[in-house]
């Protein structure tokens, strides 16, 4: 698994296409951040870091997609996933070395964002006015949530050999399951109780959820299970190529 992810790391730090993702996150955040109204933080008004991660999930709809749409997609297109296969490696070597890389050149281009809290700090007309716990649960919210997205990019990127194709349908995957059961949630007919049902099967409660501050067992497990079930989905499409 080690081998893998470094593989797939020292890939994406060799080609400019690596650097030019982690590039246009961080300049499409600050954007959002300082500069187009309704978004920033000077039209908010307040020392807070809730706008970013208000939009942050938005955009990690479609960078994680970009990051993990080659994963397994190019290894059938190249005909390396029958190499890899041939080595001892087992397939769920593969896929969470794969899986890891993924996550940790996510958090790379996350990183950067920190400089926000540093900065909105010294913005701040009284200092330490901050909630810190809110921001921890809010990062740690984002985590979780870039293993979802992660495994579901993973997952799409094993269902074909056409990287384009497995962009599009990661990134359709994961708005059904961030914003899909909340809108669905809010039809009219599902009023009751059963729209909050609905709305618990979504992404988008439970990193709500996490970003208060609070960690609560529910929000880990409900992440922990769709990034397992997407692993496992993985896999099973794996052996089944293998196979046929």
């Amino acid at each position: 698994m080690k081998s893998i992810l470094l593989k797939e790391i020292r890939s994406f730090f060799s080609s400019l296409v690596g650097y030019i993702v982690i590039i246009l996150f961080i300049l499409i955040c600050g954007l959002f951040m300082w500069i187009l109204p309704d978004t920033n933080m000077f039209d908010y008004g307040y020392a807070s870091m809730d706008q970013f991660f208000s939009f942050v999930p938005w955009i990690l709809i479609f960078l994680i997609p970009a990051i993990t749409m080659r994963m397994l997609a190019d290894e059938y297109k190249s005909g390396t996933i029958e190499m890899l296969s041939t080595k001892p490696l087992k397939e769920t070597s593969i896929i969470f070395g794969k899986f890891w890389a993924s996550f940790i050149l996510v958090c790379i281009c996350l990183l950067p964002t920190l400089l926000y809290v540093v900065s909105i700090e010294s913005l701040a007309v009284t200092a330490n006015n901050l909630d810190t716990g809110g921001i921890i649960g809010s990062y740690i919210g984002l985590l979780f949530l870039i293993a979802a997205f992660t495994a579901i990019g993973l997952f799409c990127s094993a269902l074909t050999d056409n990287q384009i194709v497995a962009f599009l349908i990661a990134v359709f995957v994961n708005f059904i399951l961030f914003q899909g059961f909340e809108s669905f949630s809010q039809l009219p007919s599902f009023s009751g109780g059963v729209d909050y049902i609905i709305s618990q099967l979504g992404l988008q409660f439970h990193y709500k959820s996490i970003s208060r501050g609070v960690i609560d067992t529910r929000d880990l497990i409900y992440f922990a299970s769709v990034s397992l079930l997407f692993i496992f989905a993985t896999r099973l499409f794996l052996q089944k190529r293998k196979w046929s």
